[in-house]
């Protein structure tokens, strides 16, 4: 299941708040991305990271996110939203 995960601060997040986390988020996200839960990411100027991610469920999604530094200080949390193919392109193939 691909699952797009869209950072949204709790706090403002100001260099001196992310300092001490930030070596620890970057290892785990890493870490994220190395294990195939992360497949690809972005960063968003102010708000944070935007993860595509290939997960069982959204449960299993949040599970995962939840350990994330940031999260786990409850810093960030992520708004779950299930994606997959573009149904309506359907309709343009005659026959299908």
């Amino acid at each position: 299941m691909k699952i797009m995960a869209i950072a949204a601060p709790k706090v403002a997040l100001t260099p001196d708040v992310l300092k001490p986390h930030m070596a620890t988020e970057v290892h785990a996200t890493l870490k994220l991305y190395l294990d195939g839960k992360v497949e690809q990411f972005w960063f968003v100027e102010k708000s944070g990271p935007i993860f595509l991610m290939n997960v069982d469920s959204i449960d299993h999604a949040k599970a995962t996110l939840d350990t994330l530094p940031l999260v786990a200080a409850g810093l960030m949390a992520y708004d779950l939203k299930p994606v997959g193919p573009l149904i309506p392109l359907g309709r343009l193939i005659p026959g299908a």
